[in-house]
């Protein structure tokens, strides 16, 4: 495969999150990113990874692991893969960070990482990596310049193009000047918010917007934010420390990047005085400033509790303020909205960018930077990546409008090759979702079962068959999550259910062996809800043998 390149995206395209690109040339293997996505759905599951047997079928080629930053959605699945596989892992130094800690935790070796600073160029076999700066709402992020056998491919990363960054790490527009001028064989750029015109605005300005919401309120004041903005947490604290208020850190991830983000010298402004979790109850309220996380109504989050009311430590009172220092990710404007009102059923206000539209602004480019982009790097290709299916689209179609006549849209598991005669499909692979609870891995059975019972109930039926195999009694029928009590004493549902169970097992003529026994029983249990309900629960079926 000399002079070509082969890509495939094993998460990241089709979807937003779980990013993981992986390139291949002259039979080695580099990876970029590896993150994770959260569950909209699926009970139970905390992180949903991609699956990694593309790159464990193929162990002895991988070169190297290459972070762009320090995202969960780019770094968070990197424990579950490295358990299996023996990497070298570079990126920011950042990133790294965070992700040494969650190697710790999983008792992982750490030995492997290594900080690669922008412009600072490494060689991983046919590959040779150049990361360079980009501003985004995380500290420390970079995009990739990649020489490669098919000639310079550019990775942006998760981008934004900020003019007066408040940590001063300008994005390198220079550089890509530069690499546009040597020749751009393909670019791959950031597709979130193609949607949106014009650009995605400083940061900056956010704190003086923060400063105004604050400002005034006679109880407490809790910004919540993405853990992960550490420039919006600076932002925050500055805001507290005008104000004269003491500070209250709400949320594990918070605290870890706080933490972090002090260790390593990027955070600017100190409030002088920070409160314990055990000690805010008793700060007067016009004297607390909380910075929580939880803006999406994460059940269990530090916000949601407050709302709630199950926070064992503080609780929020009329007159309180809340500020929501983010947007509403798609899929939890219906909870986030619920988790609003009963803070305001309470007394409390809360501000959103909808009362104030300088509370947030976005870490993705919008499309006067996506364009900025194409016209610094001015490539012969372009595929976009990290999106839906129409993100991906309609960023191709505005490379299109930028005079880029070879584009490429496509989702995870195509594989793409790119060499000196064009872009094309040449396979398509499997991928996969894994799913996480409490670290390890989900099966799709128990992912099958919870999501029937989830939508229709369980059924449960307990037999009692004798030493001869025959059914001993009436079959005892209960249910969970299917219909209450009166509605089904109404229906008759228990009994029509244990009728239909007796005779389904007087019809075995004779056969009593337990596999035949509970196919036969589940499945007039299900018939009978079904004809009832219009819909089927989950049977599960229970069988109880005599004493010989």
């Amino acid at each position: 495969m000399t002079g070509a390149v082969r890509i495939v995206a094993l998460g990241g395209l089709g979807e937003i999150g779980m990013n993981c690109l992986v390139l291949e040339a002259e039979g080695c293997l580099l990876v970029i990113d590896c993150g994770v996505t959260f569950p909209e759905r699926e009970p139970g599951v905390d992180v949903i990874h991609p699956d990694f047997d593309y790159l464990l079928d193929r162990a002895d080629s991988v070169e190297a692991l290459v972070l762009t930053h320090g995202h969960e959605d780019h770094i968070g699945a990197l424990p579950y893969l490295l358990r299996d596989l023996d990497v070298p892992v570079y990126g920011p130094r950042y990133a790294l960070t965070m992700v040494k800690e969650r190697l710790a935790e999983a008792e992982l070796d750490t030995s492997q990482l290594h900080v690669i600073a922008p412009r600072e160029s490494r060689r991983f076999g046919p590959f040779d990596v150049t990361p360079y700066r980009v501003t985004h709402s995380t500290p420390d992020c970079t995009g990739l310049i990649l020489r490669t056998p098919a000639g310079v491919l550019v990775h942006s990363g998760d981008f934004k193009i900020d003019a007066d960054p408040v940590d001063g790490e300008h994005f390198d527009s220079e550089l890509l000047e530069q690499v546009g001028d040597e020749g751009v064989r393909l670019l791959m750029s950031d597709s979130t918010n193609v949607e949106t015109a014009g650009s995605s605005g400083e940061e900056r300005p956010v704190l003086e917007a923060l400063e105004s919401a604050t400002a005034g309120v006679g109880g407490r004041v809790v910004v919540c934010l993405f853990a992960s903005n550490v420039h919006r947490l600076d932002s925050a604290l500055a805001a507290a420390k005008r104000l004269g208020r003491r500070v209250l850190l709400l949320g594990r991830s918070l605290l870890n990047h706080a933490r972090v983000s002090r260790e390593l010298g990027l955070l600017q402004h100190d409030p002088g005085t920070f409160v314990n979790e055990e000690d805010a109850q008793r700060v007067p309220p016009g004297e607390l400033f909380v910075i929580a996380t939880g803006s999406q109504a994460e059940p269990g989050a530090a916000l949601h509790r407050l709302a709630y009311e199950t926070h064992h430590r503080l609780r929020l009172a009329e007159g309180d303020r809340v500020v929501l220092s983010s947007r509403i990710i798609p899929g939890r404007e219906r909870a986030v909205y619920a988790m609003v009102n009963r803070l305001e059923r309470r007394g409390i206000r809360v501000l959103t960018r909808r009362d104030e539209p300088g509370l947030h602004v976005s870490g993705h480019a919008c499309r006067d930077e996506q364009r900025r982009m194409l016209e610094l790097t001015r490539p012969q290709a372009f595929i976009p990546v990290h999106g839906t299916y129409v993100h991906l689209r309609r960023h191709a179609e505005l490379a299109e409008e930028a005079g880029v006549t070879e584009t490429l849209t496509v989702e995870n598991g195509a594989v793409v090759e790119v060499d000196a005669a064009g872009l094309h499909v040449v396979d398509q692979i499997e991928t996969g979702r894994v799913h996480i609870q409490w670290g390890e891995e989900i099966s799709r059975a128990v992912l099958r079962d919870r999501s029937r019972m989830a939508d229709g109930g369980l059924v449960m039926v307990l037999l009692r068959l004798g030493t001869d195999g025959k059914l001993e009694g009436t079959p005892e029928v209960s249910t969970r999550g299917v219909v209450d009590e009166v509605d089904e004493a109404d229906l008759g549902l228990i009994e029509d259910c244990q009728r239909a169970v007796t005779r389904a097992l007087r019809s075995l003529n004779g056969r009593s062996d337990a596999e035949a026994v509970e196919m036969a029983a589940s499945r007039a249990a299900r018939r009978v809800f079904r004809d009832a309900l219009g819909w089927r629960p989950l049977v599960h079926t229970l069988i109880s043998h005599a004493e010989p």
